[in-house]
Formats: C-alpha cells, structure tokens, sequence
C-alpha cells in the first residue's frame, strides 16, 4: 500500500464512527446509517487517492452519506405507500423526524461533536452474540468493510454479512437507544473492552489459517482501544488494556521467521522488538497502576512489562511475574490465567511443581477441547526430562490446532523428541 492510500485508509477509519455517531444521533436507525456510511466510505476510498482529500473530509462523508440515507428512507416510503395508503398523505419530513434539508446541513457537517463512545456502547449491547458484537464493533467504529473482516475471521463474506445484518436488526427490534448507558454503563464498558481485547488476540495469533498473526486485526484493536483512552482518559483498565496489547504487539516482528515459522519466546530475538511500543506500554502501566482500584487488564500489562524488559528468557524476574500471575488469578479467575502460572511456578519452582498445577486443569470442561493445555503440559514434561510423555502432548496438540504455523511448530517439537529415542 502507497503512501497515499494508507493515509486515506487510516483517516477513513477514523471518521467512520464519526460518521455513523453523527447520523444515527440525528435520525435514530442505526441500520440504514451504517449502511449509509459504509457506502460513503467505500466511495471516499475510490475517489480520494486520485482527486484528493477534501478540504472537508468529514464535511464531505456526511453529507454523502446523508444524500444516501434520504435516498434509501425515501425508497423505503415509497414502498410503503404502496402498501399502506396511510403513508400517501404523510409528509416526508415527518417520516424523516427533521426536515430533509437538515440532513446535508453545512453546520452539521462541520460539528466536532464525537458519537463514539456511543457507538462503542451500541455495538458491545450485551443482547448481542460475542461474534456479532465483534463484527459490528469492526464495520462501525472501525470502518473496516464486510469483506475485510470476513477474511480476517476466515469465513465467507456471506456469512459474515448475515452476522452483521443479524446484529443490527437485533438492535433495531429491540428498540435500543443510542445513548450512553447509565446503570450498566460499567458492564457496558467491561464488554466494550472484551470485544478490543478478542479482536487484538485474534490479530496476534489467529485462531486459523496459514499465518501466524493477523496485522490488520491488532493494529485494528490497537487504534479503537486509543479511541476509548481518548474518550475515557481516567480509565484505569482502558489504559492498562492498551498498555497489554502495545507490550505484546511489540514482539510481534520477531515471533515468525522469514518462513512464517512461529518462534516461541524464548528463542526470540529481543532487538527486533519494538522498542518504542515497549516505552509507551510501560509509561502507561507504569502511570495507571498507583491511581486506584488495579483490574486483570493492568496486571496482565504488568506482567507483559516483565516480559519485555528483560534482556533474555533466562534472566526475567519469574518472581515477580509469578506473584502478578496470582494477584491475577484472585481478581478474574480463569483456567487460562491458571495454566501462564503454571509456567512461571515451573521457572520459580521447577517442572514438577508446575506440572502439578497442569494436572489440576485437566478435569476443566472449558479446556477440554483446547490445545493450549496440552501444549503447556508438554513444554514442561520437557523441561522435566520426560520425553516420552512431552512428545505424546506435541503430537496431540498439533492435531487440536487450526492454525497451520503453530501445527507445524508442535509437530517439529514431536519430532524432535521423537528423533532421541
């Protein structure tokens, strides 16, 4: 991608909350203002790199979109004075809820008001699906087409489009407003930062597929997670969750050799992380955590500050990660927070006793079908000497995986162990 292009894909994808924001508090369907601004931002995209960036970029996508609103209410009311004669004799205006003038009016699109903090709320509703909130979050507030994000997901654009037409005719049923919650607005925020936080893991390691990460996912996470700092400045947990992924996107460069071969952590080369996310993540965390109440996304972010400052895998403060690993697991509890302190018992207090908190998990139905704990199991049967065992986890790791490059990782860990025989 050329200069140019990049610079009108990343400032479409930041007006296009903007954009849905100021629509949908004007007119209140969200469905047909995202679907408005959606086309106004793939005309934008087809335009801009040949003719320009307007003086007026939001100016310019406002009032497109909105001309394209009028014209799907407009057909829309047609149909239905078709249908129902009561329709003949109301006026347009009243159909709209304003004047069709004030659509497209100049002063509004020049008004700096942000919707979306809104927009964030909207998408996050828990009477959507984890999925659904996902894809919305990603088309409205990040911009990203139906295409985009089916491909990121790897499912067909079909697919993909019936989960977002799915979710904002949930919303639409539903009567819910776009406004800021007030009772559950801490609920509201927790599922706002979930979604962020599920899309960036996704982007880091993808869940399937032939490569590792997903860049345009957890660069996706990372630009709307600074939105929410933005809009929630105070935020503790907000801060603590961009300070996780900027800690973590920052080994990125090394986590795959040229062949897109996974490189596990400790044989990562720590010059090729980025330095200037690291020194961000860390002013961030390091800011946050004396403020008040400490929350799972600021430990994590602390835990991963350990990790990259630490010259080598060798001479981290295992320690020091342990007791964040168990000040974690008393604030969220989570079999996934259980087994990353089983590795760190195992660096403190050997395999065996790491080992020993692995085999806790064992019974829990949540893991039953992951590969993570059998991959974990077998890293520290190894350090453990036990070959046999470690090499019977890679090889059934492997086979739960969908992700190719970690596939071939674990099966190149079972052959290896396999070859000392």
């Amino acid at each position: 991608m050329t200069d140019g292009l990049r610079r009108v894909d990343d400032l479409l994808r930041e007006l296009a909350p903007r954009i849905v924001g100021a629509l949908t508090r004007r007119y209140g369907r969200f469905d047909v203002c995202e679907d408005a601004t959606q086309e106004a931002l793939v005309r934008a995209a087809r335009l801009w790199p040949g003719e320009g960036i307007p003086d007026n970029p939001r100016g310019w996508l406002l009032t497109v979109a909105s001309r394209l609103l009028i014209d799907q209410l407009r057909s829309e009311d047609s149909r239905r004075r078709r249908e129902d004669a009561v329709f003949a004799a109301t006026p347009q205006s009243e159909l709209l809820g304003r004047p069709a003038d004030a659509i497209a009016d100049p002063d509004a699109a020049r008004s700096d008001r942000d919707d979306s903090l809104k927009l964030l709320f909207l998408c996050c509703h828990p009477s959507l699906s984890v999925p659904s909130q996902i894809a919305l979050t990603l088309r409205a507030a990040g911009g990203l087409t139906t295409a985009q994000i089916a491909a990121a997901f790897l499912v067909p654009e079909a697919t993909m489009a019936q989960r977002i037409s799915r979710a904002k005719a949930a919303i639409r049923s539903a009567g819910i407003r776009f406004e800021l919650p007030e009772g559950e607005a801490t609920e509201r925020l927790r599922a706002v930062r979930q979604v962020l936080y599920l899309v960036f893991n996704e982007g880091y390691t993808a869940s399937s597929g032939d490569e590792l990460t997903a860049p345009s996912m957890s660069d996706e996470a990372i630009r709307l997670t600074r939105l929410l700092r933005r809009l929630l400045p105070d935020d503790g947990e907000t801060a603590g969750l961009l300070a996780l992924m900027l800690l973590t996107d920052a080994r990125r460069p090394a986590r795959t050799r040229p062949d897109g071969a996974l490189v596990p952590l400790a044989e990562q080369d720590r010059t090729l992380w980025t330095q200037s996310l690291i020194a961000e993540g860390v002013a961030l965390i390091s800011d946050a955590l004396p403020r008040g109440e400490v929350g799972p996304y600021q430990l994590q972010a602390a835990i991963a500050a350990v990790h990259d400052e630490a010259p080598s895998m060798k001479a981290t403060d295992w320690p020091q990660i342990l007791g964040l690993y168990e000040l974690l697991e008393m604030a969220e509890p989570s079999p996934m927070t259980t087994l990353n302190r089983a590795v760190a018992v195992a660096m403190v207090h050997g395999p065996g006793a790491g080992l020993r908190l692995v085999e806790s998990l064992e019974a829990d139905s949540r893991l039953a079908r992951s590969h993570r704990l059998l991959s974990t199991r077998a890293h520290l049967r190894e350090l453990a000497g036990e070959y046999d065992a470690a090499a019977s986890d890679y090889r059934e790791a492997a086979r739960r995986t969908a992700s190719i490059p970690e596939r071939r990782y674990l099966t190149g860990r079972f052959l290896d162990l396999e070859s000392r025989r």
